[in-house]
C-alpha cells in the first residue's frame, strides 16, 4: 500500500465482522519469551500444564453438574458446597492457562478440545445419587492430584520455579483441601447415637 493509497483509507464506526485469518500460533507450540527458561523447559510444561487444564476444566464442570442435580436430605449444604468448590476450580483453570501463556504456549480452552483430552472418566447425563456424585469428584480429584505432584517433580528438576510453585502453591493444596471436605461426607457415622451408647 503506497502513501497514496493509505491517505484514502477512511475510518467507520461500522464493526469489521466475518474476519478471518491464519493461526498466528499452532496449539503445541512455544513461542520465545524471555524469562530465562530453555525452550525444552518451557515446552514440557507448556504441555504438561494443558493436560493438566483440561483435568481441571472437566473437575470443575463435574461440580457445576452435581451442584444442579444434587438431591436428598444433604441437598443444601452439599448444592452450596459443590458451587463453592466450583468457583475454586474456575481460578485454578484461569491460573494454569495464564501459566501456559506466558511459557509462550497455547493454552487448550474449547470444550470439545477438553473432552477429548481429559483423563477424567465422562459422567452420565443423568442424574446421580450423592454417594455417586462424591465418588466420582474424589476420583477426578485424586487423578488431578497424581498428575500435579509428577508435573511439580518435572518442574523443579527442570528449574521452572514458577510453574512449580503454582503446582504446589495452588493446584495440589486446593485440590487436597476439597477432596477433605468432599470426603467427610461419605463417612458412614451414626447421626444421633453414638456407637455404643445405651440409652437411659
Amino acid at each position: 500500500m503506497t502513501q497514496s493509497t493509505r491517505a484514502k483509507v477512511t475510518r467507520s464506526a461500522a464493526p469489521l465482522t466475518g474476519q478471518r485469518a491464519h493461526e498466528i500460533q499452532a496449539y503445541g507450540s512455544v513461542v520465545r519469551m524471555p524469562i530465562a527458561l530453555a525452550e525444552s523447559t518451557r515446552q514440557a510444561s507448556a504441555d504438561n500444564l494443558n493436560q493438566l487444564l483440561a483435568d481441571t476444566i472437566t473437575l470443575r464442570d463435574l461440580y457445576k453438574k452435581h451442584h444442579w442435580q444434587v438431591s436428598g436430605p444433604t441437598f443444601y449444604q452439599l448444592h452450596l458446597l459443590f458451587d463453592k468448590h466450583f468457583g475454586e476450580q474456575n481460578e485454578l483453570v484461569d491460573l494454569i492457562a495464564e501459566r501456559i501463556m506466558m511459557l509462550g504456549g497455547v493454552s487448550v480452552a474449547m470444550s470439545a478440545d477438553v473432552a477429548e483430552m481429559t483423563l477424567i472418566p465422562r459422567p452420565p447425563k443423568g442424574r446421580e445419587e450423592v454417594p455417586v456424585q462424591i465418588s466420582r469428584l474424589l476420583h477426578a480429584h485424586e487423578i488431578v492430584l497424581e498428575e500435579a505432584r509428577a508435573m511439580a517433580r518435572k518442574a523443579a528438576e527442570d528449574g521452572d520455579d514458577g510453574t512449580n510453585d503454582l503446582l504446589v502453591s495452588s493446584v495440589i493444596r486446593t485440590n487436597e483441601m476439597q477432596v477433605w471436605f468432599v470426603a467427610e461426607h461419605v463417612v458412614d457415622g451414626p447421626l444421633v447415637h453414638a456407637d455404643g451408647h445405651s440409652a437411659n
